[in-house]
């Protein structure tokens, strides 16, 4: 179930998905934050819904991380980008 978050007049849908990452040494498990940017007053998304992992490309270790690294994320989508 997504989270959502009033941000400069925007809503911020943070949801937490498992990943699985398989390598040659065997199976690493996650989290990738799915992260959804509306419109003020709108239900129409700015942008496409974004899946996130960690800078280095892996999955998040919790499903915390994952919560606060998406939460981050968009805010610095709306400020860089729509403010």
């Amino acid at each position: 179930m997504p989270q959502t978050y009033e941000y400069n007049g925007f809503s911020l849908q943070i949801a937490i998905e498992d990943q699985v990452q398989r390598s040659a040494c065997g199976s690493l498990s996650g989290y990738v934050a799915v992260v959804r940017i509306l419109e003020p007053g709108s239900a129409l998304s700015r942008f496409s819904t974004l899946r996130l992992g960690e800078t280095s490309g892996r999955a998040f270790a919790s499903r915390e991380a994952a919560l606060d690294g998406g939460f981050v994320a968009a805010q610095r989508m709306v400020d860089d980008l729509l403010c």
